[in-house]
């Protein structure tokens, strides 16, 4: 039998009484069940965590010493318990070590995705399906009208222009994505990357990912190039060059907000679209939904009538 209350949403996360875990919380926990070390899933400071081994350095390398006490870093498809409830990681597909957390309590199973994608993407492990009882879904564009371009064709858009390019991405996964991209389908393009990406992109490379060629910023090299030069920066200092001259501006990301006064509309995401998660459910095929991390509104109209959509927030 499924129970209703398994997950609850509180203020400080996805809580599973039963197990007394969260999962990815927001505040400092006992016991924290990360699925991927993006800040807004992944913080510093618990005195257990449960993630892959991908996901520990991330974390370990931004928060240092305050990363947390103790580390249980688990490999996928291996199981575990925590006051019992079991629980295995499948690979989630959005960025290196990216994990779904498969949970299994009094017979019944809870697959919950974090945040995932089905594009290919030689960065990351790609993602596995799981038959579940209940579907713990993201909802980040759960909207019929939104649907993610092909990553490989819009990456040819850098081609369009032999003018310097400053592209904005976000740091851990997407910058990484985006190197490798590059060097598939833009190898005319000399990549740079600002010092806040290079610790990441060595956890990278020490993970055994090749991305390609790539070098760090120089203000020199930049200055002195000024054609096919592609200058890889976080949001926060893609926002604060607004008025950078001689560089064509685009940001990476599925959010058209996010692409208003750039040179280059850049749609690439690694979150799942619209029919992404059509296909996530028919893969699961979950008794019931449970939707977090966006509006599950438009999935709970879909499936009136056929399937159970709850929506956790």
């Amino acid at each position: 039998m499924i129970l209703d209350d398994f997950i609850v949403a509180t203020k400080t996360g996805l809580f599973c009484r039963y197990g007394d875990f969260y999962l990815d919380p927001k505040e400092i926990v006992k016991h924290a069940v990360i699925s991927h070390a993006h800040g807004d899933h992944a913080i510093g400071g618990h005195l257990s965590v449960y993630c892959t081994e991908a996901t520990a350095l991330f974390m370990k390398h931004r928060y240092k010493k305050f990363a947390g006490e103790a580390f249980y870093i688990k490999p996928y498809h291996s199981w575990f318990e925590l006051n019992g409830v079991k629980i295995s990681f499948l690979p989630a597909g959005h960025i290196l070590g990216s994990a779904q957390v498969l949970m299994e309590y009094m017979g019944v199973k809870y697959l919950y995705t974090g945040d995932y994608k089905l594009q290919p993407d030689k960065t990351c492990e790609p993602i596995e399906f799981v038959k579940a009882d209940v579907l713990i879904t993201e909802t980040t564009f759960a909207d019929p009208g939104t649907a993610h371009p092909v990553a490989e064709q819009e990456i040819l858009k850098l081609n369009i222009t032999q003018s310097n390019i400053m592209l904005g991405a976000y740091a851990l996964g997407k910058c990484q994505r985006l190197i490798s991209l590059m060097n598939d389908h833009c190898i005319e393009k000399r990549i740079l990357l600002h010092h806040s990406m290079l610790p990441f992109v060595k956890i990278y490379e020490q993970m055994g990912i090749d991305l390609g060629r790539h070098e760090p910023y120089d203000r020199k090299v930049m200055k002195n190039n000024q054609s096919n030069m592609v200058y890889l920066v976080p949001p926060m200092v893609f926002n604060s060059y607004f008025r950078a001259v001689n560089v064509v501006r685009a940001f990476a990301t599925g959010w058209k907000h996010l692409q208003n006064q750039n040179g280059i509309q850049l749609y690439i995401s690694d979150h799942a679209d619209w029919n992404d998660i059509l296909l996530t459910v028919e893969k699961v095929q979950p008794l019931q939904i449970w939707t977090n991390h966006g509006s599950g509104v438009q999935l709970k109209k879909h499936f009136e009538g056929n399937l159970v959509v709850k929506l956790l927030n």
